[in-house]
């Protein structure tokens, strides 16, 4: 289910315990999920879904997670089961930038 999303949206699994915060999206509508199932917004209620297997390789609190051309950015605010996907696509951690050698 495509929804415009923004900057600063708490968002949390329907499946798991996961819970993330919006930090930088496009402003087209996206199909964010976690563990297969479409993600809440925290004031929204689980309707009863469960965990797709396939998709259950965790998120980690405290990491950023973002596509691979850095368009999207996410903080896993609380970890849990399910994986964090991008119409279909698996959101990976953001890795830290190499710092320039000081000889």
């Amino acid at each position: 289910m495509e929804r415009q999303f923004k900057a600063g949206m708490k968002l949390k699994s329907a499946v798991c315990d996961t819970q993330i915060m919006v930090l930088r999206v496009p402003a087209d509508p996206l199909d964010i999920r976690i563990g297969g199932a479409a993600v809440l917004v925290s004031d929204e209620s689980s309707d009863g879904a469960t965990i797709d297997p396939a998709l259950a390789g965790g998120s980690l609190t405290g990491k950023r997670y973002t596509d691979a051309d850095e368009t999207m950015e996410f903080l896993c605010t609380k970890g849990g089961e399910g994986t964090i996907t991008v119409a279909g696509r698996e959101i990976g951690i953001k890795q830290a930038k190499a710092l320039p050698s000081s000889d």
